[in-house]
């Protein structure tokens, strides 16, 4: 089965890891072994919980025309994470949104990522808050979705 995933999380981490505005982010395609202590991610494809299921992306498909392709309906997630050195869980809910605002932008300036025959935009949010060892920390779970054609 052809799907276009691969190319949207290859498409999605190539254009956001040189953004200016994400210097003092560690951009990342998916769940990586990293020895940074880097209190901000923006992670493609992974929730960026070590404990999760590991679930990078989900398809639903059918045949758009029986003699050219087929339509994929896509969702992937992505992961941005702010942890700070102290308590402040406000602090951390502020950057994680500033976080997420670059992919927005990205995703409002080109619905297509540069890619022939898809669309895609920001589908669902999810807010999670904690105190950890390591300070507060604010995780916003984005679901990317849309629709491609193969």
């Amino acid at each position: 089965m052809a799907s276009r995933v691969p190319e949207l999380i290859d498409a999605l981490t190539a254009q956001l890891a040189p953004d200016p505005a994400l210097a003092e982010v560690v951009v990342v395609d998916g769940p990586e072994i990293n020895e940074t202590d880097a209190p901000d991610w923006l992670i493609v494809g992974w929730s960026g919980d070590p404990d999760g299921d590991f679930q990078a992306a989900q398809t639903l498909g059918g045949w758009s025309d029986l003699a050219t392709g087929r339509e994929e309906q896509l969702q992937v997630t992505v992961a941005a994470i702010a942890t700070r050195g102290d308590t402040d869980i406000r602090a951390a809910r502020i950057r994680v949104y500033e976080i997420s605002a670059r992919l927005e932008a990205l995703l409002r300036a080109d619905p297509s990522v540069g890619l022939r025959s898809l669309e895609v935009a920001i589908e669902a949010s999810q807010l999670v808050q904690e105190q950890t060892d390591k300070g507060a920390q604010a995780t916003l779970l984005l679901t990317v979705a849309g629709r491609a054609f193969t």
